[in-house]
């Protein structure tokens, strides 16, 4: 089923849902999975290095609120 994500927390919550489903047998009887959280926190973190490195790579000016371009006659 295709679900259109609008925020952090959605995606957070899409990939939570989505690892237990693919893979059932990570969750233990309880409800727990180590497994699955382990991958989680480490999908975040690889996300979040991502974004930091982009900010710090990206020029100071694009960082910026963007301003309408003049137009063109």
């Amino acid at each position: 089923m295709y679900h259109q994500i609008h925020t952090y927390t959605e995606l957070q919550q899409q990939i939570h849902d989505d690892l237990r489903i693919q893979h059932p047998d990570w969750v233990e009887p309880n409800g727990e999975s180590p497994i699955c959280d382990s991958y989680e926190s480490r999908l975040m973190e690889l996300l979040g290095t991502s974004r930091r490195t982009e900010i710090r790579n990206a020029p100071a000016n694009s960082l910026l609120p963007m301003k309408p371009s003049p137009r063109q006659p």
